[in-house]
């Protein structure tokens, strides 16, 4: 079955980075777009960047264009989100995404928490 494991989640100051991995199975990840998404406490959840299978195309929302970026390692099913100049707007819950066979799963999730 698929399986989405997000991990790398922590407290940061402002200005401070982390980096999130999510160790995908149960699919062939090579052949599937991957996405991060967030959500903060009261809002919607938010896609916060986009990869392609092959890893060759790359999409950001605005609020972390310049301060994210996604990555992936076929070899070893994983997708990444480097975070750089984190800001108190950017804490939230991430979770990965990928549509795998006309279905949308997700992680479990990992609490990003950025304060002073």
């Amino acid at each position: 079955q698929v399986q989405l494991v997000e991990s790398g989640g922590g407290v940061v100051q402002p200005g401070g980075s982390l980096r999130l991995s999510c160790a995908a199975s149960g699919f062939t990840f090579s052949a599937y777009g991957m996405r991060w998404y967030r959500q903060a406490p009261g809002k919607e959840r938010e896609l916060v960047a986009y990869i392609s299978s092959a890893g060759t195309g790359t999409s950001y929302a605005d609020s972390v264009k310049g301060r994210f970026t996604i990555s992936r390692d076929n070899a070893k099913n994983t997708v990444y989100l480097q975070m750089n100049s984190l800001k108190s707007e950017d804490t939230a819950v991430y979770y990965c995404n990928g549509f795998v066979r006309g279905a949308n799963y997700w992680g479990q999730g990992t609490q990003v928490t950025v304060s002073s």
